[in-house]
């Protein structure tokens, strides 16, 4: 009997030290590309868009203005002390990201 329960411990033993075994976990970071803006002058931003930005944002001053490969413009305005970006298309049209 005695030798049943010493197998039974070692038995027993054995498997907790297996069972304690670490797992190694990847992890995957990843990286989303934004589409690059170059800055413009703000001449060169279309008066659709100026449109926009003052009737949807009065009471703003257009600040800087980006434009990307498709022809969409990143522009920061200000109120105050309060800075916003905002994304448009060519026509004008609020684009949300």
């Amino acid at each position: 009997m005695k030798k049943l329960i010493l197998s039974a411990a070692i038995v027993l033993g054995t498997l907790t030290v297996n069972a304690a075994v670490p797992q190694t976990i990847s992890m995957t970071q990843s990286v989303f590309a934004q589409d690059e803006f170059t800055e413009v002058a703000l001449d060169a931003v279309p008066a659709a868009v100026k449109s926009t930005v003052e009737k949807s944002f009065p009471n703003t001053k257009l600040e800087k203005a980006y434009k990307n490969d498709k022809n969409q413009y990143k522009l920061e305005i200000s109120t105050g002390d309060k800075k916003y970006t905002v994304f448009t298309d060519a026509s004008g049209n609020i684009i949300k990201k």
